[in-house]
């Protein structure tokens, strides 16, 4: 049984299906930017304040950190927890890949990928920056068969509501990243790389089985909306 302040800490670029297993066991989840140091400065915050209970925290890059031993991710731990999930369940039966399949069934099929375009040289910065100004001035209401629901500017600090345009704030540092939350789940995020002359769109989809969830991904990411090289 999990305490009741027990929390669940990801980048905002890591997939939407862990948000619904966390509600379903009535633990809190939060998002940080990029990076686990953001994630082991959550930790050490939790430690002064005691105002949260820190479970575990992963990133999409598969970083994976169980236990406060450390401030950021460990392979050890995610290695041995992985062994403990595959005994646990073979004792029941089944496999590791079956027990997926479970969660997917339960919580809905999702699958994330990313695109990422190269610009090279001065005039590869400038057009990343143009077109970083460009969604964020003109973002879409619309990705293929998705309406957008909020835009989050982590730069501005701000949260929009799409349909009432109420402004709300992101909670987080500053940032050069463009989020937008789609219907049914699904999202997509703009960003330019921190250590490559490149930008990132990274999507999420969901749906009724892992070939539709791929189909309903592999459509967003071709929208023409994205289409920037």
């Amino acid at each position: 049984t999990l305490a009741k302040n027990s929390v669940l800490i990801k980048t905002i670029v890591t997939g939407n299906i862990t948000d619904r297993i966390a509600d379903s066991y009535g633990a809190k989840h939060i998002e940080v930017l990029t990076g686990f140091k953001y994630i082991g400065e959550q930790i050490k915050l939790f430690e002064e304040t005691g105002s949260n209970e820190y479970i575990f925290g992963f990133e999409e890059s598969y970083g994976f950190l169980i236990g406060t031993h450390s401030r950021d991710k460990d392979a050890i731990v995610a290695v041995m927890t992985l062994c403990e999930a595959a005994a646990y369940y073979k004792l029941q039966g089944i496999s590791l890949y079956e027990q997926m399949n479970n969660i997917y069934e339960k919580y809905g099929y999702y699958k994330e990928d990313l695109i990422a375009v190269t610009f090279e040289g001065i005039e590869g910065m400038e057009k990343m920056k143009s077109i970083m100004d460009e969604f964020r001035k003109n973002p879409p209401k619309q990705a293929g068969d998705y309406k957008v629901l909020q835009v989050r500017d982590y730069k501005l600090d701000t949260i929009t509501d799409v349909e009432s345009g109420n402004v709300t704030t992101t909670g987080l540092p500053s940032s050069d990243v463009l989020y937008f939350d789609l219907s049914d789940d699904a999202w997509c995020a703009i960003r330019p790389s921190g250590t490559e002359p490149k930008i990132k769109f990274y999507f999420g989809a969901k749906g009724s089985s892992m070939e539709d969830a791929t189909k309903n991904l592999n459509k967003l990411m071709n929208d023409e909306v994205f289409k920037v090289d």
